[in-house]
C-alpha cells in the first residue's frame, strides 16, 4: 500500500458534493436494478443482463452504455444472434461479440458471465455490478490513485501487479471513510468527472 497514493483517493473522496455522494453510494446498486429491470422486461437472468451492460461499458457513456444493452438483448430475444449484426453500439466489436456471446451461452451463473468477460476491468466491473465484493480498476481509477489528470489513452498497462497495489490502496481508503471499496470508487468517479469535464 502507498500513503500517498491511499491520500490522493481520499482527497477526491472528500471534495464529493452530497448529490454526488448519494449518487456513488447508490450507483452499482441502481446499475444492478437497470439490470435486473431488463432481464425481467426480456426474460432472461440478471446476471446475463449484468454481463450484456459489462461487456459494453468500455469508451461508452453510461446513459448509452444501458440503451446500447437493451437495444442488443432485445434483438437477440426476438431474432437471436444473427438479429444482433445491425445493432450498433458505442464500443468496440470484441465487446459486442462477448455480449452476444453471453446471451447466446444462456449462462446460468456468475462464474459462467465471468469466464467470457476474461478481462479484469470487465469482471470487476460485472462484479460490483451484482454484488461481489471487487472494485473495478479503469482508466479514471488510475488517475484518481495516481493523483493527476490522465488522459485514457495515456493510461498505462495496469498489470497483474500494478492492479493488485491499486485494488488495495482504494480498499485501505474505504475503510478509512466506512464505505465498500465498490463505493469509494463510484463516488471518486463522480467527484472525478465533475473536476475534469470527463464524460464517459
Amino acid at each position: 500500500m502507498s500513503a500517498s497514493n491511499i491520500e490522493n483517493i481520499c482527497s477526491v473522496f472528500n471534495l464529493a458534493t452530497a448529490a454526488e455522494l448519494a449518487t456513488g453510494l447508490n450507483w452499482y446498486a441502481q446499475a444492478k436494478k437497470a439490470a435486473a429491470i431488463m432481464a425481467q422486461r426480456y426474460g432472461i437472468h440478471t446476471h446475463e443482463a449484468a454481463g450484456v451492460i459489462a461487456a459494453l461499458s468500455p469508451r461508452n457513456r453510461w446513459e448509452r452504455n444501458l440503451s446500447d444493452a437493451e437495444h442488443l438483448i432485445a434483438a437477440f430475444v426476438a431474432a437471436g444472434a444473427e438479429g444482433c449484426a445491425t445493432v450498433k453500439v458505442c464500443t468496440f466489436s470484441a465487446n459486442k461479440a462477448k455480449a452476444i456471446k453471453i446471451l447466446s451461452a444462456g449462462c446460468i451463473t456468475d462464474a459462467d458471465v465471468i469466464k467470457i468477460l476474461s478481462g479484469p476491468k470487465l469482471t470487476e466491473f460485472y462484479s460490483c455490478i451484482v454484488g461481489i465484493q471487487d472494485v473495478c480498476i479503469d482508466g479514471h481509477a488510475y488517475a484518481i490513485w495516481f493523483g493527476e489528470r490522465v488522459i485514457l489513452s495515456d493510461v498505462p498497462s495496469i498489470g497483474v501487479k500494478l492492479r493488485r497495489e491499486i485494488k488495495a490502496d482504494y480498499v485501505y481508503a474505504a475503510e478509512v471513510k466506512g464505505i465498500s471499496p465498490a463505493e469509494m470508487q463510484a463516488v471518486t468517479w463522480c467527484v472525478w468527472r465533475r473536476l475534469h469535464g470527463v464524460t464517459n
